[in-house]
């Protein structure tokens, strides 16, 4: 089997507990090369993990000779850039979620993945519901709940924390760009059993207004809501909503409801997800469990490592629904700036 070579760009959280450990698992992969925020940062994992190469530029990663292929671990504002770069060098490119700052980036990451279709371009999937999935699009498709009405999404958390009040990387629009909270990880959970929308009108609220800039020690505006409601109409007439937010404790278990004519489907949001349903007739939900054949699991890395090796095509996640859920994403973001005005999908302008 042909040894596959890696570079990492950004060792963040998740490439830590989850791509490098699983990466380094599958045979026949190597881990040669790393770039972190830091020099010092990017020793470190190189130490942690038996990297033999450190970097001092992501840019000396994605242009390498020594690779093949690139994981992108940074926060946002870097995925454009790195990914361009990585394909253009003929690197396959694994990307992490919320895949750009905005939808241009999204469909310019999408462009350039196209001009190098020899390239694998995959993005780091949604995970809340990569058990239940398939359940869930077949109990919609097989008309269990009959004609669907409409959806509702709850997910709310307590604040998002950094030791000395520092503002975290998700509520920093330098970094994060147009992304808010958990927006787009939902909607593209959404869209593997549901048409997309045709338009959103959203609100937006701004409690924890102030933050240190970790990287300059002082004051900042933070820009980006830690409560969020959004109204939305998908392709088939489906209406829905969602609550979101960053500010409260003791809330309900995160959560989607799908609602139809002839029953309920509940869907409950943690890491090993589970799903209820219930016709009109029943005076409770019962819990559904997936077939062995029909449960899902993480598997990001061994699918990259597999497309590569033309094994299997990607499916979790292509550019294609990155682009989907950013274009969500940025709507969103324009209605909240704009009053809750209703903007279209279809048109990217006000419906």
């Amino acid at each position: 089997m042909e040894t596959i070579r890696i570079g990492i760009i950004g060792a963040g959280q998740n490439t830590r507990k989850m791509h490098l450990p699983r990466l380094q698992a599958i045979p026949g992969v190597e881990i040669l090369e790393v770039a972190n925020r830091s020099l010092n940062s990017a020793k470190d994992v190189a130490d942690t993990f038996g990297i033999p190469h450190v970097r001092d530029s992501w840019r000396d990663v994605a242009t390498s000779k020594n690779i093949d292929a690139v994981v992108i671990g940074t926060w946002p504002y870097l995925h454009c850039e790195a990914t361009c770069l990585a394909l253009e060098s003929g690197k396959h490119v694994l990307c992490e979620a919320r895949m750009a700052m905005d939808a241009r980036e999204a469909e310019q990451m999408l462009a350039v993945s196209r001009q190098h279709p020899q390239c694998v371009a995959q993005l780091v999937p949604a995970p809340f519901t990569l058990g239940i999935d398939q359940t869930i699009k077949e109990l919609i498709d097989h008309d269990q709940i009959g004609n669907l009405h409409y959806f509702q999404a709850d997910y709310q958390a307590a604040p998002l924390l950094i030791p000395g009040n520092g503002l975290h990387w998700r509520r920093n629009k330098k970094f994060s760009g147009m992304n808010i909270m958990v927006l787009g990880i939902l909607y593209e959970s959404l869209l593997r059993w549901l048409p997309k929308a045709r338009w959103v009108r959203a609100n937006g609220k701004i409690f924890n207004n102030t933050a240190l800039d970790l990287d300059t020690g002082k004051p900042v505006k933070v820009e980006i809501p830690d409560y969020l409601s959004v109204q939305t109409e998908l392709e088939n007439g489906m209406a829905g909503s969602f609550l979101i937010s960053e500010a409260g404790k003791h809330a309900a278990p995160p959560s989607i409801h799908i609602f139809g004519d002839r029953g309920t489907l509940k869907i409950e949001l943690k890491a090993d997800s589970r799903l209820w349903r219930g016709s009109n007739e029943d005076d409770a939900l019962t819990e559904v469990i997936p077939t062995l054949s029909k449960k899902g699991s993480w598997r990001v890395e061994e699918e990259f490592i597999c497309a590569i090796r033309n094994q299997e095509e990607v499916k979790l996640t292509p550019f294609s629904t990155g682009v989907e859920y950013m274009r969500f994403t940025e709507a969103v973001y324009h209605s909240c700036q704009n009053g809750g005005d209703r903007l279209s999908l279809e048109s990217s302008g006000r419906a």
